[in-house]
């Protein structure tokens, strides 16, 4: 009896560890930032960053159980250090599924998924255990939560008119965040096409058509079928609707094939949330400059990431050297920010210190109008034209 009152003891405290200790742990091993003295910042550089309009259109905070509304230690983004960094608005993408060993090359569908030991770590509803659908309505609830508890800090974005507001009262001197839901991978769906109107009714404006593994809607740029493989019926069917309900198609993890298809089928501009310049950092995560010419020629959007797999350099100014090449390829109106901040990569700030950004775009010797588009004022421009009015 004492050994099995010792092993029972045992098991508590390894579950005990595991679900009071452990999702906290993943966060920061996850989400780590680079421990590094403060970021210089010119006088001149942190007055013109404070009269920036600031927008980011990809960050993963809600998959971790955080209250957003509160300034964490760990992790890369909360609303206290948006308005630290002055950011107007955040793309919140929700990532349903992660594939173990993942990696830029080849991921299989059916590998061990990574989301659901973090979901019952977190303790998140029973429901969204196995149901992706339901992972990303309960990563929305997180934000609607956030909203309810600091209505003077975040604001949903769910139209132009809500978005409006949100500048409307960024313009009376307010610290609020428009934020904004995304879907990271049509895997979300699982299959059924009325779950995007599911997704759609709960303010989703965004989906990410793959992520890190082919699914039924087609060819990820890191999955098993190929780069040569692209959107199957069910994906047209999706990007069909998405157009329909004036749902932004996000491009970011695509194989080029499906962004190619994809571009041939839509009279809208579409984003690459978050990414990188091929000729500048040569990876097979970034793609090719010819593609990004085409995404740009439709009015599309290219969001440059802050992490060093895509840019080769995540400071300050290995980031304005990759905003600097975007410009050079696709011209500054279809350049933007897509920090992919709290998905899993390390970074050399926080978005409190986004003002580090902006010095070092000053330092690389753009001018005030350019450094106000890719901030944020091409990203508005083009939420204006695409979010539904109402």
């Amino acid at each position: 009896m004492r050994i099995l009152r010792g092993l029972f003891a045992l098991i508590v405290l390894g579950a005990t560890g595991f679900f009071v200790f452990g999702p906290g742990i993943a966060d920061r091993m996850q989400n780590p930032v680079t421990v590094h003295d403060p970021w210089p910042v010119s006088p001149a550089a942190k007055a013109m960053h404070e009269r920036l309009i600031i927008g980011d259109l990809h960050a993963d905070a809600l998959l971790w159980n955080r209250d957003l509304t509160k300034r964490w230690t760990r992790g890369q983004v909360d609303l206290p250090r948006l308005a630290e960094g002055n950011v107007a608005v955040q793309v919140f993408t929700t990532v349903t599924k992660s594939p173990s060993g993942l990696n830029y090359e080849e991921n299989a569908a059916d590998a061990r998924d990574d989301v659901t030991l973090l979901y019952i770590g977190q303790l998140r509803p029973f429901r969204s255990w196995r149901d992706l659908t339901e992972r990303a309505l309960e990563q929305a609830r997180q934000l609607e939560r956030a909203e309810r508890k600091a209505p003077e800090a975040l604001k949903i974005v769910r139209s132009r008119a809500d978005l409006a507001e949100v500048m409307r009262r960024r313009g009376e001197g307010e610290q609020v965040v428009g934020g904004i839901l995304g879907v990271e991978g049509g895997h979300a769906l699982m299959g059924e096409i009325g779950n995007l109107g599911r997704l759609y009714d709960a303010g989703f404006r965004l989906i990410g058509l793959t992520h890190f593994f082919d699914n039924a809607l087609g060819a990820s740029l890191h999955g098993e079928a190929g780069g040569d493989k692209g959107l199957t019926k069910f994906g047209r069917q999706v990007v069909q609707k998405m157009v329909e309900k004036q749902m932004i198609i996000d491009l970011a993890h695509a194989s080029p094939t499906m962004a190619r298809e994809v571009l041939g089928m839509v009279d809208v501009p579409v984003v690459v949330s978050h990414t990188g310049i091929r000729s500048h950092c040569d990876t097979v995560r970034n793609f090719p400059d010819d593609l990004m010419r085409d995404i740009a020629a439709k009015g599309g959007l290219i969001g440059i990431g802050y992490w060093a797999d895509v840019t080769c350099d995540d400071t300050p100014a290995g980031i304005a050297g990759a905003i600097i090449a975007a410009i050079g390829v696709v011209g500054a109106d279809h350049v933007a920010l897509g920090s992919d901040f709290d998905g899993a990569v390390r970074t050399s700030f926080d978005t409190s210190e986004l003002a580090a950004l902006t010095q070092a775009l000053i330092d690389r010797g753009l001018d005030e109008a350019v450094i106000a588009k890719v901030m944020g004022g091409n990203m508005i421009r083009f939420l204006q034209e695409a979010l539904p009015e109402a």
